[in-house]
């Protein structure tokens, strides 16, 4: 699952507004918010809250808010009363402290809980499950990390996952926009530090194939449209941007279709399953062009002179030769070579002219 952050604000109310319908558009199901970072009026949570809350339900998607016992307060509400927050749109809490293992546990039964995944241990997790909690009903949060140095490793990332998911708990952690940063630091808001001023494309295939991470949301204030249109593709598709260099439109619009990578994946290229029975052109698209060295990242059609290979497409894992039976058409950006790692075996993969 994909979602976005959104931060209380009085002045953003009318551009949160249009976020999350874009959000929702692009197939994004989640959103966070919370109710106690220290440069946010905690005069105006209740208001803002409910109209939060609204906009989420009328977009139907789930609306997750981090709270603690103070911001409670402030909304008018005690850990007895908390489960009415659902009424307005709020469909589950991120708790941290200020509540503990019983309270938690209870209101587990009641709606969705997140837990603090980097604080929750064996025997934590034991004595929650002492007092009822409903697993089916958990979720285990990263935090994301402000200040640069600060983001989590991946090693222990993979650790920890592996950990809850097989004690039935789902996983969330964050990825960095690209748009509009969130302050005071405006650095990115990670759960990884390596993910910190990354393509958040890049940073969330890693999570999710790599990391062990079933839900995926941005923490800063905005990503780029593009960004959020590429991520939602990626459940179908990996969109990889490239440069043509070819001026041939029927041989870059006929391979700019959804492409599979064999499932025996070459070690130095990755290489299209669909593109000779694409690649059907007359005897002068298929002669040697352009039989450059293929840098890595390089689109590439092998030419008549590969015999029966003629039509296939390939792209460059690895810097190699160049090859008088092989064409260069274009390349990868340099924004989406990181892309290229996360194309394994049978992933499909759609090019996109730039």
């Amino acid at each position: 699952m994909l979602g976005i952050s959104i931060y209380l604000s009085e002045k953003n109310i009318e551009k949160n507004k249009k976020y999350i319908e874009i959000a929702k558009k692009n197939g994004f199901r989640s959103i966070f918010t919370s109710l106690h970072i220290p440069e946010d009026d905690p005069s105006t949570y209740k208001t803002l809250l409910q109209l939060l809350g609204a906009q989420a339900m009328e977009n139907e998607m789930e609306l997750m808010a981090d709270i603690s016992a103070k911001s409670l307060t402030h909304l008018g509400l005690d850990y007895s009363t908390v489960s009415e927050i659902q009424n307005w749109g709020v469909t589950g809490l991120r708790v941290d402290y200020g509540l503990n293992e019983r309270q938690i546990a209870d209101l587990s039964k009641k709606m969705k809980i997140a837990l603090n995944a980097s604080t929750l241990s064996p025997v934590f997790l034991d004595e929650l499950l002492k007092y009822g909690l409903q697993t089916e009903n958990v979720e285990a949060w990263h935090n994301f990390y402000p200040r640069p140095e600060t983001g989590l490793a991946t090693s222990y990332l993979i650790e920890k996952n592996k950990w809850l998911q097989s004690c039935g708990i789902s996983t969330m952690a964050f990825i960095p926009g690209n748009d509009e940063m969130r302050g005071p630091l405006y650095k990115g808001l990670p759960t990884l530090e390596k993910h910190r001023g990354i393509n958040p494309l890049h940073a969330y295939l890693d999570l999710t194939q790599n990391c062990y991470v079933d839900k995926v949301l941005v923490g800063d204030i905005s990503i780029k449209l593009e960004t959020m249109e590429a991520l939602s593709k990626t459940k179908d598709f990996i969109e990889l941007k490239y440069k043509p260099y070819s001026q041939e439109e029927e041989i870059l619009s006929t391979f700019e279709q959804v492409h599979t990578n064999r499932e025996d994946p070459a070690r130095d290229v990755i290489r299209s399953m669909e593109s000779r029975l694409y690649g059907s052109f007359g005897e002068y698209s298929l002669k040697p062009v352009n039989t450059i060295i293929r840098k890595t990242g390089s689109v590439t059609i092998d030419n008549e002179l590969y015999g029966r290979y003629g039509g296939e497409l390939q792209i460059m894992l690895t810097n190699l030769p160049s090859d008088e039976k092989v064409n260069v058409i274009g390349k990868i950006i340099e924004d989406d070579l990181s892309l290229l790692q996360y194309i394994g075996a049978g992933k499909k993969f759609k090019l996109k002219r730039v």
